[in-house]
């Protein structure tokens, strides 16, 4: 056995480590340190043997309190619920259209809706309902199928051009690219900046006009202001889901657009669609 090594200046026993001749002292740990050492240790034993803690292959130790986080926030939803049930329950039956804003259930509809686009809707349209491209603005009076509390909701429960709903809205455009030719798109293209632009060419918006007629009245109609029956847009009114510049009106007249939407009614409850329908409706842009 070794003998242990002192130091002579301090007296005390050193580890044996050295560096550039340097003695590593043996000293011991503060009490204060390591009574604490102890009590985290007691501590950690206890806190795994009375709440959950060592994970098993399908849970973890139960603990024996029985405590759950989980058990905990299900039991406030639970209780949320049961208090609102009754308003719920009115939701669910109640005339959306008729409800007036002064009204309880159409305050408690739309604070409920706010939190549902909140967390469901918002990604997409944005959390002020502005919109992106591609994503419409739900503030604004331009509404493919109808603005009124009905198609909305409708809108909502169904989605749009999904393949999971057979009662999605639906509508496809042709991909132009495939029947007309370069210069018969540059003309409708021209044609269609005519309707909300002062700054066109007059000449070769005149050959669109003969090109539209041809191929995108039966579904925008003779003056452009579109169907909702078809869920053809309005290409009047400078609203622009993609963008109305010429080069992207160029692309969607060649390529087409083929934006889809959840059917949000299969993955909400009922209550969810309609209040959430509500929100979007008072929000100024539904009719």
């Amino acid at each position: 056995m070794s003998e242990k090594k002192v130091d002579e200046t301090t007296g005390v026993e050193t580890t044996g480590h050295s560096w550039d001749g340097i003695e590593e002292l043996n000293n011991p740990l503060p009490r204060w340190w390591l009574w604490t050492l102890y009590a985290t240790i007691i501590w950690g034993i206890g806190y795994t043997i009375l709440f959950p803690a060592w994970p098993m292959i399908s849970g973890a130790t139960a603990g024996v309190l029985g405590y759950s986080t989980r058990a905990e926030v299900a039991a406030r939803i639970t209780e949320h619920q049961e208090r609102n049930s009754a308003l719920v329950e009115e939701l669910i039956s109640a005339d959306l259209a008729a409800l007036m804003p002064s009204n309880d259930l159409h305050r408690y509809g739309v604070a409920r809706g706010r939190s549902v686009f909140q967390a469901q809707c918002s990604q997409c349209h944005g959390s002020g309902a502005a919109g992106a491209k591609g994503y419409p603005n739900l503030l604004d009076d331009d509404w493919l199928w109808g603005g009124d509390i009905e198609n909305i909701s409708l809108t909502v429960a169904h989605g749009v051009r999904n393949d999971t709903d057979p009662d999605a809205r639906f509508s496809e455009m042709p991909a132009f690219a495939e029947i007309l030719g370069d210069e018969e798109i540059e003309s409708v293209v021209e044609y269609v900046v005519s309707l909300s632009a002062k700054d066109f060419d007059t000449a070769l918006a005149a050959s669109g006009q003969r090109v539209y007629a041809e191929n995108c009245a039966a579904c925008h109609g003779d003056d452009a202001r579109g169907d909702r029956e078809l869920g053809a847009p309005n290409l009047a009114d400078a609203i622009w889901l993609y963008g109305g510049d010429r080069e992207t009106l160029e692309e969607t007249v060649r390529y087409s657009r083929y934006g889809v939407m959840p059917a949000w009614g299969q993955r909400l409850s009922d209550a969810d669609v309609r209040a959430v329908s509500l929100y979007i409706h008072s929000l100024g842009g539904g009719e």
